[in-house]
């Protein structure tokens, strides 16, 4: 199994990922940004999540920010050269109050020449039609992990409702976005089972994430991933999933290191840029110069 590979092997994998990277995305790479809309105060319990009910993470909490606020990021976001902007709140869902008012803010957020996302728990069908016709263009909800493995990371939820929230936004005529945080203590065939899960779901970006531990969390302890490790976990989700947006996004630098640049090489064609909901990420201006040295070019 190509997962098996000893890591004298791994620029070989990186290089056969790199070459279907070039075949299907060409030289182009799609940023997006984030805004952390609503912090904290969340119900749910996922092990890794500094928001969730079972952390003592220090972190800012918060209601839902006010259109104004989203917009000002939304700005700096489009000036930064980001091609899309994505709305994230904690919780389980956001009530039906907050999809409206959610709903203007995707309609201002498109009048700003880009492309909205949201996040915004285990919505059903109503609400993302509803979110569709305000706008909004894709609709993002990580598996997170394996079917198998989820209930060791969650147990307030399940991955079949994260499955049906993603079948609900792509019957909605939503585009989907959806992938998974690696380094929760999976097993390889786990990642490989996720990247199958996705495959049969299709969704058209698949954010690839690398655990941080935070003090507080359950998995605060948690040993991260290696560089090569992180890198293989790209390529392997470009062979799977070739003609998919592999977007890196959370710990790609703490777990990187002086290895970030590779992640191109070994496959991906997107990335998550500026900060995260509650860590530092790294700035659009690095980003864009990252892309640059690497003989790339950011979507406009």
């Amino acid at each position: 199994m190509l997962a098996a590979l000893p890591a004298e092997d791994s620029p070989e994998l990186f290089a056969a990922a790199n070459r279907i990277r070039s075949h299907f995305r060409h030289d182009q790479v799609d940023l997006c940004s984030i805004i952390n809309a609503k912090s904290g105060a969340c119900s749910e319990d996922c092990s890794f999540c500094a928001q969730s009910a079972r952390s003592s993470a220090e972190i800012s909490r918060y209601s839902l920010i006010g259109p104004a606020q989203v917009l000002q990021a939304a700005e700096l976001a489009r000036e930064g050269g980001a091609r899309r902007f994505c709305i994230v709140t904690s919780g389980k869902r956001v009530s039906p109050k907050e999809v409206n008012t959610i709903a203007a803010m995707i309609a201002a957020v498109r009048a700003q020449s880009l492309l909205p996302c949201a996040t915004l728990g285990l919505l059903t069908g109503p609400d993302l039609s509803l979110l569709k016709n305000a706008g909004l263009h894709r609709y993002h909800n990580n598996l997170e992990t394996s079917k198998r493995f989820f209930p060791n990371i969650c147990t307030t939820h399940t991955w079949e409702e994260k499955a049906d929230t993603l079948r609900a936004a792509r019957n909605a005529g939503l585009s989907v976005c959806s992938g998974g945080i690696f380094g929760l203590g999976e097993t390889w065939d786990d990642r490989i089972d996720l990247a199958f899960s996705l495959k049969e779901l299709s969704p058209d970006s698949v954010p690839i994430n690398f655990l941080t531990p935070i003090a507080g969390t359950l998995l605060g302890k948690q040993m991260p991933l290696t560089p090569l490790e992180a890198l293989k976990i790209i390529s392997l989700y470009r062979l799977i999933l070739p003609e998919k947006e592999i977007r890196v996004c959370g710990g790609r630098l703490q777990t990187l290191g002086e290895l970030h640049a590779f992640i191109f090489f070994a496959g991906a064609d997107g990335l998550l840029t500026g900060n995260y909901l509650t860590t530092l990420g790294r700035s659009f201006e690095d980003d864009r110069r990252l892309i640059g040295h690497c003989g790339l070019k950011a979507l406009p």
